[in-house]
């Protein structure tokens, strides 16, 4: 496949992060091979008994972190911070993306909350970004990793969608979810619809059966694009179940 059929990025914003109407923060820094990235913090709630906890979101192949607010704001309800990553290309991060590209820039993320002190950190991914995150789980050390509408790999996906094509011998891009995650040792949430017409719901059965345990999983409603539009309350229920599950309780250390 095409990098033009998997990277779809938009570099001009919609949006700011002003629109939430809470403190956010326009974040620049860089990858390790010097291509300057671009990401929005935003911190938890005041008093928050998750405000140690951060979720490192890498979204999917299109657009860029302003359509992302919502999604920001739904996880912001649960408690979090939350941390919006642009790949190289996307938005105001530099560069072309690339599949070596987005790992590094999802590493470079994680860098980041480090310094800033915050070491219990969800990576999630949605669509593409959840390629992006489990070869992010292989590389640092998280406290759970979320597959949102995720492929088993792109291969897989695109013999599914062009047929007629030689897909696995065109395409040098792989992001093998699904090969990955039986070496993670980490409590993990895979959410999908049986609605999905772009990425089938049997991406999200394979990827949440090659996982180990402890792991759940989350029925979405909608289309690929749709959860939140469709039942964001649902969506936040599901999220908020697996976000309970890591928090420490009395006698139990924290995962």
């Amino acid at each position: 496949m095409l990098n033009w059929l998997i990277y779809q990025p938009d570099t001009a914003f919609e949006v700011t992060g002003d629109v939430l109407g809470r403190p956010w923060e326009d974040v620049h820094f860089k990858a390790s091979d010097g291509t300057k990235l671009n990401g929005w913090f935003f911190p938890a709630n005041a008093k928050s008994r998750r405000a140690d906890l951060t979720i490192l979101v890498c979204h999917g192949n299109a657009g860029n972190i302003s359509h992302r607010l919502e999604l920001a704001e739904t996880m912001l309800e649960t408690g979090v911070n939350v941390f919006l990553l642009d790949y190289r290309g996307y938005g105001q991060s530099s560069g072309e993306p690339d599949e070596a590209g987005t790992y590094g820039d999802a590493a470079a993320a994680y860098r980041w909350l480090q310094r800033k002190g915050l070491k219990r950190i969800v990576a999630y991914g949605e669509s593409l970004g959840g390629g992006v995150v489990s070869e992010l789980a292989l590389r640092v050390s998280l406290a759970g990793l979320v597959l949102q509408s995720t492929f088993t790999s792109i291969p897989d996906l695109g013999s599914e969608l062009y047929p007629w094509l030689p897909v696995r011998w065109l395409t040098r891009i792989r992001y093998a979810t699904q090969t990955k995650l039986p070496r993670l040792k980490i409590p993990m949430l895979v959410m999908h619809s049986r609605a999905d017409t772009l990425i089938p719901f049997g991406h999200g059965q394979k990827n949440f059966a090659a996982a180990q345990e402890p792991k759940m999983f989350w029925e979405l409603k909608g289309d690929h694009n749709e959860a939140l539009e469709v039942d964001r309350p649902g969506f936040r229920k599901g999220l908020q179940k697996f976000l309970k599950s890591l928090d420490p309780t009395p006698g139990r250390k924290r995962l």
